[in-house]
């Protein structure tokens, strides 16, 4: 029987290839495909103070309406807002929101802290011009997936020292929280896909700026380091049962729940990393999308 979800059978034809130096530089250089703007959707890039943003909204929509910061994923090493325009399209027109995609710098030229401040600023950029851009500023969610997982649960913790803005939530795919996972030795990684233990040293290497696993690395890069997780937002996390960062994913899920921090959890059997973005037709990937819809709307609504 294979280890791959029905529906996902075919991942096991995708080659086990490593992110290591050229191949990222030869990705970075690479230009993503977006589609037309919709004709019910205005999507407007910013020129924000420290960062740049991409804004998304519902032409019919009136009035204030809660708000979506997203952030890509990419290793850290990759990636722009402009990848995730599908989904950031659905979430604004799915839940009748805005959704602001923040383009943030990027390892190895610009190590950690670099892309949380980068959030941040978009985040305090979003709040500060919530009047204007017709956003309430108590119901905005954070989230992203992968690298922008492990960003927007970053960004929930540097929030939250600062005690500037609290989320209203924080939603968090398949998110790269972690950097010990590289040390570990125990993980059967036969069935893992798209994110190999190669090109999680890399990118661990890269954001950090030094080897993973030191005792000092920051939460502010590895959210999984944060001993005291108490006054979060509430979130959402889900991963595949083949993902790369499975284990770390739901460790951090239950001591969320531990500290008192609402956390539901969706574990998707013979799912592997970014399975939603290769198999998007079907019904798993439709289904792990509506959980996502759903707990926003339940958080913002």
């Amino acid at each position: 029987m294979s280890a791959f979800h029905p529906e996902l059978a075919l991942a096991r034809f995708i080659p086990k290839l490593s992110m290591g130096p050229r191949v990222a530089r030869f990705a970075q250089r690479q230009k993503v495909r977006t589609p037309s703007t919709p004709d019910d959707m205005l999507i407007e890039d910013v020129t924000a103070p420290g960062v740049s943003v991409r804004v998304y909204r519902p032409k019919a929509v009136r009035g204030t309406t809660p708000a979506l910061l997203w952030t890509h994923g990419g290793g850290y090493l990759l990636g722009s807002p402009e990848q995730d325009e599908l989904g950031s399209i659905a979430f604004a027109r799915d839940l009748g929101i805005t959704v602001v995609a923040a383009r943030y710098r990027l390892a190895p030229t610009h190590p950690s802290p670099a892309a949380v401040e980068d959030a941040h600023a978009a985040l305090l950029w979003l709040v500060a011009n919530a009047d204007a851009r017709g956003v309430d500023p108590t119901r905005i969610a954070i989230g992203g997936a992968s690298a922008g997982g492990g960003l927007a649960a970053a960004l929930a913790l540097y929030a939250h020292d600062r005690d500037d803005v609290r989320p209203a939530f924080q939603l968090l795919v398949y998110p790269m929280l972690d950097d010990r996972t590289v040390l570990r030795t125990d993980m059967d990684t036969r069935h893992v896909r798209v994110w190999t233990p190669g090109s999680n040293r890399f990118a661990w290497t890269s954001y950090l700026g030094a080897e993973p696993g030191a005792p000092d690395v920051s939460p502010y890069a590895a959210p999984a380091r944060r001993e005291d997780l108490t006054g979060l937002p509430p979130a959402w996390i889900g991963v595949g049962t083949l993902d790369l960062f499975h284990d770390e994913d739901l460790v951090y899920a239950d001591r969320l729940q531990v500290a008192g921090v609402p956390c539901e959890v969706v574990t998707v059997p013979g799912a592997f990393h970014g399975f939603d973005g290769m198999f998007r037709r079907t019904r798993v990937v439709a289904g792990f999308r509506e959980s996502q819809t759903k707990a926003l709307r339940s958080a913002l609504f």
